[in-house]
């Protein structure tokens, strides 16, 4: 009988390998907060890890949950051996750079406020974007008044820089 029409266990299928997480080709900067981040997040996967390989013997699901940890493990150390730590308060305050939080005004006239931050670090929700973002490079190098092309999966769209901010020395 070919291979083709015989069923896999649940085992085989939970052994199978998981895909790694792509670790971005473009430089890990970080600010102070994000590096302590990333360390913080190696602490707590490898304390993880600790608690379920002593689970797996004959737990099929903690057997994937530890392949999974690892993976993570793997993604967040590459993370931080990449790390290059970015101080905000050192960067030029007129013109927008990693660090920045910068205020802009969209083309209907709402305003929305950003920090540029690293890759881990980001979160739309919370108003941190990663520098890496299409925003953020439209905006990087642009000075208060400045309208700068946002270049969107949706469509293009104009901003304006009305404020800019850095954290104090």
């Amino acid at each position: 009988m070919s291979r083709a029409f015989t069923k896999e266990s649940t085992d085989d299928l939970v052994s199978g390998e998981l895909p790694e997480r792509p670790v971005p080709g473009h430089p890990n900067y970080v600010t102070l907060r994000g590096l302590e981040l990333l360390q913080s997040r190696v602490r707590e996967l490898q304390e993880f890890h600790e608690k379920l390989a002593q689970q797996t013997d004959d737990d099929s699901a903690a057997k994937q949950k530890l392949r999974e940890v690892e993976r993570d493990l793997r993604y967040f150390n590459a993370q931080l051996e990449r790390a290059a730590v970015v101080d905000p308060a050192g960067q030029p305050r007129d013109d927008v750079h990693f660090g920045a939080t910068v205020k802009i005004r969209d083309e209907g006239g709402k305003a929305h406020r950003f920090t540029i931050v690293g890759d881990d670090e980001a979160d739309v929700a919370a108003g941190r974007i990663s520098w890496a973002s299409p925003l953020a490079k439209a905006m990087i190098g642009a000075k208060v008044g400045d309208t700068v092309m946002w270049r969107r999966p949706v469509g293009d769209a104009e901003v304006e820089i009305v404020e800019l901010t850095y954290p104090k020395r």
